[in-house]
């Protein structure tokens, strides 16, 4: 009998140990409010979290369940988004008006969402009533986990730089303007981590390195349409990581960060131990704005050198440095294969579909569009719409054609700009900018190749130009002025995921679209059903709640 007992809680023991725990949760609970903030010198009304500005650091590790209870104690609907996180088949958590009724004053929601399959470096941000002009955004990295090894030696410390521009008008004024049909114009100044160097607390230091130790330096510009350059006074940068990829380490003097954009560095501490400045100005502006802030070396003594590198000029400079950036093929990502296993070369495209972004007054009042169409919000998200299959949808799918005419992109209509894509196409976007200013766009819920950015008109002969080997997986693109761009990836992943200027007076004003992506199997495996939790609004409030997806 003790013989078949021990026999039993043996078996029972090799079972459990066959069972995989889940994966660790983090838990956050967010107070949102108005604040009084100075960064430029003018006291103004910013967005704290927590009272802090910018917002906490969100520091995890691949695959944990991040729960973040967001209690609104504005005055206006709010909502948060996750700059670069794919919510695998969980577009409910992506924070966008088109997926997510808004948390209403005074009430809270709880975001919950898995950093699945993922490293590297994000930011998070509010996405509603031009909010992120004021503040509410902060850092969120996602960490290799430990079995997984990582192509450089871990670092003495990890440090997040959040680089933006800024406007001392209130987000209010910001908003009239825009509204009353006119831009915004140029920004006032840039920050780093909330502070432009110019304030009475210039001289502390950001971050502290020891003498010969190693650092990494996890940098977002997380503004709202300045692309700036970064970089260290007398310090070379060794770029391991961009939006989530490991890359080809190349050391640079300074780097290009476009709106939407993060990267990691490595940054040895082998100079003189004294201050050194770190620097961030802006690029493709008549005037250039710049912000310092001091790294002090331990035990070091001595202010930083008056005497502030100057940044790089002209498209070129940045259009060579993209092409610079390649995928390291050798490396693993967030599972323990190599990034280069996906050979997203060798795949025929079954779609392409072509972007191009203008801006025209429409009643008096400027807009931006995207072949033509300027997005607007419908009353209720459209991915609930979709959802509950309301029987009266307030948009229609496909608004735009793949392939635009010049002429068809002339005239802006305003109205829900939302595509229907095929569940697992392998698609080519082709990014086309006319005008004369540079654009950067983003993917939601997705990372894509970004294949090839050149002057001048696209056409299928260009393709014989894209890297198919190793264009580093990412989510963000910029676009030069009178250039184009090509990305490709498999739209894999259910859900309803916009596609944005991250310029975000253009995305306020109509720059936007959503892809509507459906499993026609409509199961589990595919694509979580709506949570519990959810908030629901417009036409969909009283509407019962539809079957549920299964297995």
């Amino acid at each position: 009998m003790t013989l078949r007992l021990t026999f039993l809680v043996l078996c029972i023991l090799s079972a459990t140990t066959l069972i995989k725990a889940e994966d660790p949760y983090l838990f956050f609970t967010w107070n949102v409010s108005y604040g009084t903030i100075s960064p430029l010198g003018v006291p103004q009304q910013g967005i704290l979290i927590n009272n802090e500005f910018p917002g906490p650091n969100i520091n995890s590790t691949t695959n944990n369940n991040i729960v973040i209870n967001v209690f609104n104690n504005l005055d206006e609907p709010l909502l948060f988004t996750w700059n670069g996180i794919q919510h695998r088949k969980n577009s409910w958590q992506d924070g966008m008006p088109g997926t997510n009724c808004p948390i209403q004053p005074g009430k809270n929601f709880t975001y919950h969402f898995q950093v699945k399959d993922q490293i590297g470096s994000y930011f998070y941000f509010p996405t509603t009533a031009f909010h992120r002009a004021v503040g509410g955004f902060g850092g969120l990295r996602v960490n290799s986990r430990d079995l997984i090894p990582v192509p450089f030696d871990g670092p003495e410390d990890d440090f997040t730089v959040l680089i933006g521009d800024w406007y001392k008008s209130s987000r209010a004024e910001l908003k009239k303007i825009l509204d009353g049909g006119k831009s915004i114009n140029r920004p006032d100044g840039i920050l780093i981590n909330g502070k432009s160097g110019n304030g009475t607390d210039k001289d502390k230091p950001l971050f502290t390195m020891k003498p010969g130790k190693t650092y990494r330096y996890r940098i977002c510009n997380v503004g709202i349409k300045t692309s700036l350059n970064f970089r260290i006074q007398g310090h070379s940068m060794k770029l391991v990581e961009m939006d989530g990829s490991h890359v080809v380490q190349n050391v640079y003097d300074a780097l290009d960060i476009h709106v939407g954009q993060c990267l990691s560095v490595l940054v040895t501490a082998d100079q003189t131990p004294k201050d050194y400045y770190i620097v961030a100005s802006s690029r493709f502006l008549k005037e250039v704005y710049t912000a310092t802030g001091v790294v002090s070396y331990e035990g070091g003594s001595g202010p930083p050198s008056p005497q502030i590198p100057e940044g790089p000029t002209g498209i070129v400079y940045s259009l060579n440095q993209f092409r610079s950036f390649r995928w390291n093929l050798t490396a693993s990502a967030a599972r323990p294969n190599p990034q280069g296993s996906y050979h997203y070369g060798g795949i025929n495209i079954t779609r392409t579909i072509k972007i191009v972004n203008s801006a025209a007054t429409v009643d008096g009042k400027l807009r931006y569009a995207i072949n033509g169409v300027s997005h607007t919000d419908p009353e209720t998200p459209m991915k609930l719409t979709e959802y509950y299959e309301a029987p009266k949808k307030d948009y229609e799918y496909n608004s735009i054609v793949d392939d635009p005419t010049p002429e068809s992109t002339t005239k802006i209509v305003v109205k829900p700009n939302v595509l229907n894509a095929t569940f697992r196409d392998f698609i080519e976007i082709i990014f086309v900018n006319n005008e004369k200013s540079i654009q950067t766009w983003h993917l939601d819920g997705y990372s894509f190749f970004a294949v090839a950015i050149e002057a001048g008109q696209w056409t299928p002969e260009k393709r014989k130009n894209y890297n198919l080997l190793d264009a580093v997986s990412r989510h963000t693109i910029q676009v030069y002025p009178g250039c184009w761009a090509a990305i490709m990836l498999t739209f894999d992943n259910a859900g309803m995921w916009n596609l944005r200027s991250t310029l975000w007076e253009r995305h306020y004003l109509g720059q936007q679209l959503y892809f509507s992506v459906t499993s026609p199997a409509r199961s589990l495996r595919d694509e979580y059903n709506v949570p519990d939790n959810v908030e629901l609004c417009g036409i969909v409030k009283d509407l019962p709640k539809p079957p549920p997806y299964t297995i």
